[in-house]
């Protein structure tokens, strides 16, 4: 590459960093270390072809040093804690709660009915009422959820899959009775089925179906809701379920080439869905490989974007990403080692460009986390913003020897999986012969050996430990929820206009028999009328069939 060149690539990050810096002010000037020495915003070598070819600058293609010009410079990440236990309403207290302390943005977790649509009252769900996620079971719930919480102003992140298109039209139709705009509502549904196939497990429907629904989403807020983010398709998952960090972008990026032939396959543009993809990764120990990881995958999708997919809005080449630090990684055993290992999982996620994150609680191998533990957690995070100086320059660890090494060498091993796959037929092929589960099982049978060998250390399990009672002060969802929360889903049951929830839940199942009617207005109706999410995937199921494994 000429000099020339490289000057006017040069060139275009400035003024596209200028125009960042205009709409978002940095958030210093000068940036300096504690010793007064200035930190520049970015730091390259100069007529360096190598450097062009494999990184670039921040906020160009192919974006392996970060996909904004400025990154946390101007601004940080969102700070995003996942949170949702017992009843809409204790729910609703925390979120309040974490945002008072300085969180930017809610996460909801639903509890394991909701998960894979059942009611609160189904004979599936007890037991499991609000154990591990917040019971929604209808609109009335939803309204408790966000209640005093402004949806023109928050973003909000909802893990859900199967009936992630009953929850969306549920927080659509509270922003609606909030007044606010559809157009100006922000966030992101998981509505990443493929790993729930993989890795997780809260499948409804068969895949064809599944992969339906999703798309109708595309559509949908593509015309009506456009700055939601329609999926977040999940490595998370992936690798609790013990894959390596390989296999975690590998199958996470095959999944989201799946998702991207759904929807050209039903007949939608590009690069009108393609910029609210974002994706959702895991953050484990290995600090100096997640790093790596994060930059690899973030070359290898812009790359699969412009050149396979042959995207011409830059954004469609963008993968924005949300991380979780490693919830398999904390331990019972000496629960506090656990804030080490989540603030050294959560540096890594900053310097590999992360646009939210979550850190884990240090409670969270024993219970749901407690509001000291959140609290932490979210200290966390704001200590490293706040006080490390990681935020004060674009992708600080560009141009180490190891980190760019280790960075080619995760991208080759990605492609690697790739081409598998792609010579199986695709991720929807590869999930259905079951090949991405068996090299999961496989590396998770291969790590536990080692740990109990001892051939890998974790601190205080195997090795350094204490005779130790482990007995702090836990989280506990009160029994008695289960029987309120069917109690409250019998009360609305009762107060509704049932005739209404008929027709809205017959034209569902007759618009479901036409493969090119699209959904989300009938399930928005449905949601309206006070429709469970029960109700709802019933009639789905009916329709559609139920996914009984690979």
């Amino acid at each position: 590459m000429s000099d020339d060149k490289f000057s006017s690539n040069q060139d275009q990050w400035e003024q596209s960093a200028a125009k960042t810096v205009e709409r978002f002010p940095e958030r210093k000037n000068p940036f300096t270390t504690s010793s007064g020495i200035e930190v520049d915003r970015l730091h390259f070598p100069e007529n360096d072809t190598e450097y062009e070819k494999k990184l670039g600058f921040p906020g160009l293609y192919p974006y392996t040093r970060g996909i904004q010009p400025t990154m946390y410079r101007s601004r940080f990440w969102t700070m995003r804690q996942y949170a949702g236990f017992g009843s809409a309403a204790e729910t609703n207290k925390r979120f309040r709660y974490l945002l008072e302390q300085g969180q930017t943005g809610l996460s909801v977790a639903f509890d394991l009915p909701t998960q894979i649509g059942y009611d609160s009252d189904d004979v599936m769900a007890e037991g499991e009422v609000g154990k591990v996620g917040v019971a929604i079971d209808s609109l009335h719930d939803m309204e408790q959820l966000l209640d005093q919480i402004p949806l023109d102003q928050v973003s909000t992140s909802m893990t859900i899959n199967a009936p992630a298109s009953v929850l969306l039209c549920m927080y659509i139709a509270v922003g609606e009775k909030q007044g606010v705009p559809y157009e100006k509502l922000t966030g992101t549904i998981q509505n990443d089925i493929l790993k729930e196939y993989i890795a997780r497990g809260t499948y409804i429907f068969p895949p064809k179906p599944s992969m339906r629904l999703i798309t109708n989403i595309f559509e949908y807020c593509q015309q009506h809701v456009p700055k939601f983010n329609t999926i977040s398709i999940s490595g998370y998952h992936i690798r609790e379920a013990g894959s390596t960090a390989v296999q975690e972008a590998a199958f996470t990026i095959a999944n989201g080439m799946a998702y991207v032939d759904a929807a050209l396959q039903a007949g939608l543009d590009v690069d009108a869905f393609a910029p609210r993809l974002a994706f959702f990764f895991n953050a484990h120990n290995n600090f100096f490989e997640e790093v790596a990881k994060f930059r690899a995958a973030r070359r290898i999708w812009a790359k699969i974007m412009k050149e396979k997919y042959q995207a011409k809005n830059p954004k469609s080449w963008k993968m924005r990403f949300h991380t979780q630090t490693g919830g398999s990684t904390l331990t019972a055993q000496q629960p506090d080692n656990n804030i080490v290992r989540v603030t050294l999982q959560a540096l890594a996620a900053v310097l590999g460009g992360t646009q939210s994150l979550h850190t884990n609680s240090r409670d969270e191998a024993l219970s749901l986390p407690t509001e000291d533990s959140a609290r932490i957690a979210l200290r966390t995070q704001q200590i490293i913003a706040n006080e490390s100086g990681a935020a004060d320059t674009v992708d600080p660890l560009g141009g180490s020897y190891y980190v760019e090494e280790l960075t080619d060498r995760m991208e080759n091993e990605v492609k690697k999986y790739l081409d598998q796959i792609s010579d199986i037929g695709g991720a929807v092929q590869a999930v259905e012969e079951g090949f991405m589960q068996r090299e999961i099982h496989h590396n998770a049978y291969e790590t536990q050996k080692k740990i109990e060998k001892e051939e890998e250390i974790i601190v205080g399990l195997n090795k350094y430990q204490l005779d130790e009672e482990v007995n702090p002060d836990l989280l506990k969802v009160d029994e008695a929820l289960e029987q309120a929360q069917i109690d409250s889903l019998e009360n609305t049951r009762q107060l509704r206009n049932q005739q209404d929830v008929d027709r809205t839940l017959s034209a569902i199942r007759e618009n479901s028999k036409d493969p090119n009617a699209n959904l989300i207005p009938f399930i928005l109706d449905a949601v309206k009328a006070y429709a469970t999410v029960g109700e709802i995937c019933n009639v789905l199921r009916q329709e559609f069939g139920e996914y009984t494994g690979a």
